[in-house]
């Protein structure tokens, strides 16, 4: 889908990822762009920025846990810019925690990181197959793939994340939705930085794992791969690579892994 002439709503947008994300649309001649993000100010600075540079947003604050939240999404870009074309769950959560994490963490994980997507779906959904064309990128994480030592939640419900959009993009292709799943390794992000300066062992294991990239560097490949439709979308190619080796032989990549973080164990 190329997205000149497109709406696209984003969750998680005021800040990283989300951020670049929603400017590049603007960049790329989308016609209405909802900004939304748990701290609306940010969100309405990110839509700014996109009307002062020529395009159309409008930015507000929305919890991306809250399914009428997400539904006020799509129908204020119905009313606003006459349809939704384009809906891209990118709110997320990291703890930096492990499998004795709290419920209450667990739970928060399970509802931003995984329900989200699911509600994200089903508010948009009726929409897009009036038109019989959508366009679903859920951002999930190269830990949907792999896995990342020192956080248990964030990896499963990352994994959870990946396993809704190949259900999605199975289910409705033939009804012109797409579906694409952002799993990126590293990005300098205040989301990664803030677990460094908490001592996080997972931000670590990021650190360990390759280069980091830019969120702008993000926002490209999704732009890319959406055009060609891909289901992955992989800012860093390694991450390709070592999933791929994990299919092969998931107990040498285990050792692997193992081997490349700081201290050598997850």
């Amino acid at each position: 889908m190329e997205l000149t002439g497109r709406v696209a709503v984003l969750t998680g947008a005021g800040h990283g990822i989300g951020a670049a994300m929603a400017r590049r649309f603007g960049a790329a001649g989308a016609r209405g762009i909802v900004v939304s993000d748990l701290d609306g100010a940010a969100a309405e600075e990110v839509a700014e920025s996109i009307n002062h540079a020529g395009g159309r947003a409008v930015g507000l604050r929305v919890d991306a846990a809250a399914k009428d939240d997400l539904r006020a999404l799509v129908e204020l870009a119905v009313e606003r810019y006459g349809g939704l074309d384009v809906f891209c769950s990118n709110a997320g959560i990291a703890y930096g925690v492990g499998v004795y994490a709290e419920d209450e963490r667990w739970q928060h994980s399970f509802a931003l990181n995984v329900l989200q997507h699911v509600h994200a779906a089903q508010v948009a959904l009726p929409t897009m197959l009036r038109a019989r064309n959508g366009y679903l990128v859920i951002t999930a994480s190269s830990a949907g793939l792999l896995t990342l030592p020192g956080d248990a939640p964030y990896s499963v419900t990352k994994h959870a994340a990946v396993a809704l959009a190949e259900w999605l993009a199975l289910t409705y292709h033939t009804r012109g939705i797409k579906v694409s799943a952002l799993c990126p390794l590293g990005v300098r992000t205040p989301f990664l930085f803030d677990g460094v300066d908490a001592g996080h062992p997972a931000a670590a294991a990021v650190l360990a794992m390759g280069p980091l990239i830019e969120p702008e560097d993000v926002a490209e490949a999704v732009v890319s791969a959406m055009a060609e439709e891909r289901l992955l979308i992989l800012p860093h190619p390694s991450a390709g690579e070592t999933y791929a080796r994990k299919a092969a032989s998931p107990d040498e990549w285990i050792r692997e892994t193992l081997a490349a973080l700081p201290n050598g164990k997850g």
